[in-house]
């Protein structure tokens, strides 16, 4: 494995570098490939072989002075490295987090006693349910109904494409309460998977991946459920979003170097017209280009994830500026990886092609690349509109 988080990089402090040895020395002792088949024993024993190494406190952080806080430089190290290896593993790392930040962040002391100490220790498994049918980039079209009866809500509606469906024991769920139209609307609760009412549906995907639907039919919830209070939900999803999107990108760019070092490999030892490809000078070009991509890929999410750890605020732009180049990226790197590879990238079982399976859904999750664009474009015009506006009423009074 490259030395991928230990660059004598600005962004990085000496906690950062001994997160990434743990990482490399996770991966390197890790039982992983000798778990059982099933996917749902093995993404179990993964999430319960990260907490014994203690990388799950980067994700679900122990609180100190009263106060949380998260550390995306840690997060994004960690995603990297795990991801080189095992993108198995840096879903379960990373759904653990998802599955509970709104509750590090937002819960109550009972709601956090009651859920966050099982899902460091690898006891519990999260999960973190907004996207529905017809309500996936656009949040504010969430149908899921949480009607307040009084003593209890009811819950009626459907979540899909949520990690770890059917595997998780509690998930985090947004759902309309109607305070508001659309985003203003809604609000989140923390429900128990056994709770009735509550249906899970597994989907299958090209690559190991616990996901599906969940179905609410009539499932009545305590008002204890409620984090954060009412109509604040789409201020929760966002928040958790801004910190975890950039390591979406992290993830990306661990996938790519791990596609770019088989690649050298590849074509230092594959001989073609006499000679190895990587004398080859088209070979070489798109080695170039494949290292410019990673390189470039890292540069943003690790300046994203500095902005959030140093400059404070949302750090949406940066988020999304991440997300977007980084994914984009290592859609490219892990193309031309297949390319150099020929026939042998395309074979069931070969590590490019099973690269080439895990990258494609990283442009989707988390908010898609057209999404990205509009956030990237939206920022900027309102930072330039402020700016226009702020010249007009200095020239006025002038």
């Amino acid at each position: 494995m490259t030395n991928w988080a230990l660059w004598d990089w600005p962004f990085f402090e000496a906690k950062h570098h001994k997160i990434a040895e743990r990482v490399s020395a996770w991966n390197a002792s890790s039982a992983i490939n000798k778990h059982s088949n099933n996917l749902s024993d093995q993404a179990r024993a993964i999430v319960r072989d990260l907490a014994s190494s203690g990388l799950l406190e980067i994700v679900v952080p122990k609180s100190s002075g009263g106060q949380v806080r998260f550390d995306a430089r840690a997060l994004c190290v960690a995603r990297e490295g795990l991801a080189y290896e095992h993108v198995l593993a840096d879903a379960m790392f990373t759904m653990q987090g998802l599955g509970t930040a709104v509750l590090s962040l937002y819960g109550t002391e009972d709601q956090k006693d009651k859920y966050l100490p099982s899902a460091r220790e690898g006891g519990k498994i999260a999960g973190f349910a907004l996207s529905e049918p017809e309500a996936g980039s656009d949040v504010a079209a969430v149908s899921t109904v949480a009607e307040d009866r009084g003593d209890h809500f009811v819950l009626n509606g459907t979540k899909t494409w949520i990690s770890n469906a059917g595997l998780a024991d509690h998930y985090i769920v947004i759902a309309r309460t109607g305070e508001a139209p659309g985003a203003r609307g809604l609000s989140a609760f923390i429900i128990d998977s056994d709770t009735p009412g509550l249906r899970a549906e597994p989907f299958e995907l090209i690559m190991p991946h616990p996901i599906g639907k969940l179905t609410f039919d009539q499932c009545q919830i305590a008002p204890s459920a409620l984090i954060g209070g009412r109509g604040q939900g789409f201020k929760l999803a966002m928040s958790t979003f801004d910190f975890f999107r950039p390591s979406v990108g992290a993830a990306a760019v661990g996938i790519a170097r791990r596609a770019l070092d088989e690649s050298l490999t590849r074509v230092s030892e594959r001989k073609m017209f006499g000679r190895t490809m990587g004398d080859i000078e088209t070979v070489q070009m798109k080695l170039a280009d494949m290292t410019v991509d990673t390189e470039t890929a890292a540069l943003t999410v690790y300046r994203a994830a500095w902005h959030k750890d140093v400059k404070g605020g949302r750090g949406t732009r940066e988020a999304s500026i991440a997300k977007l180049v980084a994914t984009e990226a290592a859609q490219r790197v892990v193309d031309s990886a297949v390319q150099l590879f020929g026939g042998q990238g395309l074979v069931e079982g070969g590590i490019i092609g099973k690269l080439y399976r895990e990258v494609r859904p990283m442009r989707i999750y988390e908010g898609a690349s057209e999404v990205q664009k509009l956030v990237i474009a939206r920022s900027v015009l309102s930072e330039k509109l402020a700016s226009l506006s702020k010249e007009v009423q200095s020239r006025s009074r002038i």
